[in-house]
């Protein structure tokens, strides 16, 4: 595994203010995701394969859109793509976009907001080399046009069930997580899911608010070769 060679940037947001989670900063729609698709839930569960191997081909808004929308998204209601114990809904949605990673969208880190359907801008330039460094190193991350990270505000799911909670919240990430995988693989994409990594390092990384703990890492592209 070679090394990714950078020391953690202290990068902040071009604003101190907070909206839900994230900093104040630029909101961007995303276009409407679609309810249909051309790949059968059967045919991407028997094709997904962890990918670490990405291609430098760039990511259309509108798949970006997807991707956010089936991790998150608003299906109906206020409920969620993915089931949560209570719809407490503990966890949130970090994107690190590499240089040229998303069509139309500068390098930075983003917060997905799930009532809208939008990304805000949380920290600017590509870190997708710091993330790595947190990562201890595993170097596709730097290939990866994007990586989700998913952190847990573990109170809002422990204030209704006491410490339980904490066992709801990380089975409401594996329902994110094969989500993810499931609709990127109908896209097109591969993607890996990384639990290795040092917490107060990415949190760091990210300038994640107090209260949030990392707990995956995944990056999202199109496979090599």
């Amino acid at each position: 595994m070679r090394s990714c060679g950078s020391a953690v940037q202290d990068r902040r947001s071009p604003s101190r203010g907070l909206i839900g989670s994230f900093e104040m900063g630029r909101t961007i729609p995303l276009p409407r995701p679609r309810f249909k698709g051309h790949v059968s839930l059967e045919e991407a569960i028997s094709k997904r394969r962890s990918t670490r191997e990405f291609s430098e081909r760039n990511i259309m808004k509108d798949h970006l859109s997807q991707l956010l929308w089936a991790c998150q998204g608003i299906t109906h209601g206020y409920y969620r793509a993915v089931p949560s114990a209570g719809a407490t809904y503990p966890l949130e949605v970090h994107i690190v976009a590499g240089e040229g990673g998303v069509e139309a969208l500068d390098a930075g880190v983003y917060g997905y907001a799930s009532l809208d359907h939008s990304i805000a801008l949380h920290l600017l330039g590509d870190l997708r080399r710091d993330l790595c460094s947190a990562c201890l190193g595993q170097d596709f991350i730097m290939r990866a046009p994007v990586s989700l990270v998913i952190s847990s505000d573990y109170s809002r799911t422990t204030s209704s069930y006491g410490e339980r909670g904490v066992r709801y919240v990380h089975m409401e990430a594996g329902h994110l997580g094969q989500s993810v995988a499931l609709q990127g693989e109908a896209l097109g994409f591969g993607s890996v899911m990384v639990g290795a990594f040092r917490d107060e390092v990415v949190s760091r990384v990210l300038n994640l608010a107090a209260g949030l703990k990392p707990l995956y890492v995944v990056p999202v592209g199109y496979p090599r070769g």
